[in-house]
């Protein structure tokens, strides 16, 4: 259905690590499992026992994990038709299988089942962001200050209103873009990843009734910081507020228009034929017209990244807002976190392939 994973596949592919169904489900046991060990090392009362050597053996189950554990999910959703509550029932069953079968109730105790997603939700997010999308938007970063030093000579008229201005430099115009795209993502380094546990309204009230002696926002605290390295919302409904999110999107946003404009203008200077345009053998520029060399990855990258924003400004704006406590119109939106980054890889592949095909035409330009 979306040409993500069809036409663009071999751009998006290693996106399925972090946002596709089955990772989501990955990220979530990871949480139950961390959640569990964090319980025995408390040690919360009837955890005492479980030894810290099964502690490995636990985290295995999400090391582990792949197609068919999360077949194996799918298939308990059959009967609760609850993906969380399936994926609490696969963890008890493996404990089961390592000889912790005793402890399995402990498993998702005092939880929600948005401790569990607004917890995996960001962990995927920050790996996904600092492994792929970050690594990507430094990479091009680089390769367009590159071009700027490589070209910090050629003198070119300047264009004001599309109409002749004073003379400017090639290489200065290219910087333009090299220092917002470096503005915006050390802003965008600022923004932390998040999440909500709390409980189910966000009091720890099941924890506090069950065991009233121990402390269970410095239990959360500490949790959430140290064992999934994400920063905890502290004050929540039953989810997170996603404002931290939103202004992760906002930001994403800002640097897609960068690049919307970044391509525009080297359009601009390909129409002047400031730029000529390497082809390779067998390639046809138009169907109708074969002599023509379109700047075709540059107009690929501004649709792909208007497509990025177009979710991203969605996203930005419905999450912050759930009613009252909560409603689950988040629950369908955040499943689609993954669409956008998937259009802003895409487009970034276009603009670097885009790039490496232009010829200087100093004659011209």
């Amino acid at each position: 259905i979306s040409p993500i994973d069809g036409r663009y596949h071999d751009k998006t592919r290693e996106l399925s690590r972090y946002y596709s169904e089955e990772a989501l489900f990955k990220y979530r046991v990871q949480v139950e499992i961390e959640y569990f060990i964090a319980l025995c090392r408390l040690p919360l009362l009837g955890l005492k026992e479980v030894s810290h050597q099964h502690f490995e053996k636990l985290r295995d189950i999400y090391k582990n994990f792949g197609v068919e554990n999360a077949a194996a999910i799918k298939q308990i959703e059959k009967t609760t038709n609850h993906d969380v509550k399936a994926t609490e029932y696969f963890v008890k069953e493996n404990l089961e299988k390592i000889g912790l079968g005793k402890y399995k109730e402990f498993v998702h105790f005092g939880l929600t089942s948005q401790d569990i997603n607004n917890t995996a939700l960001p962990l995927m997010m920050k790996d996904a962001h600092r492994e792929l999308l970050l690594p990507a938007l430094e990479e091009l970063t680089d390769e367009l200050n590159t071009r700027s030093y490589k070209w910090r000579d050629i003198s070119m008229l300047a264009r004001t209103h599309g109409q002749p201005a004073s003379p400017t430099k090639l290489g200065k115009e290219i910087f333009v873009f090299c220092e917002r795209l470096e503005n915006q993502l050390n802003m965008l380094k600022e923004v932390p990843f998040s999440g909500k546990f709390g409980g189910a309204t966000g009091a720890m009230n099941a924890h506090v009734v069950a065991y009233p002696d121990v402390d269970w926002e410095n239990f959360a605290n500490n949790f959430v910081k140290k064992s999934l390295k994400i920063h905890r919302q502290k004050t929540t409904t039953q989810i997170e507020h996603y404002d931290y999110l939103a202004a992760y999107f906002h930001g994403l946003m800002r640097i897609n228009t960068i690049l919307i404009d970044l391509c525009r203008d080297i359009w601009a200077y390909v129409s002047m034929d400031y730029f000529k345009q390497k082809i390779k053998a067998g390639e046809v520029g138009s169907s109708a017209m074969p002599h023509k060399v379109n700047p075709i990855d540059f107009e690929n990258a501004e649709g792909n990244l208007g497509m990025a924003n177009a979710i991203l400004h969605h996203l930005s704006d419905k999450l912050p807002v759930s009613r009252l406590q909560r409603d689950l119109t988040d629950s369908t939106v955040t499943r689609n976190v993954g669409t956008p980054i998937a259009h802003m890889m895409i487009s970034m592949a276009s603009i670097r392939k885009g790039l490496d095909k232009l010829l200087l035409n100093e004659d011209k330009i």
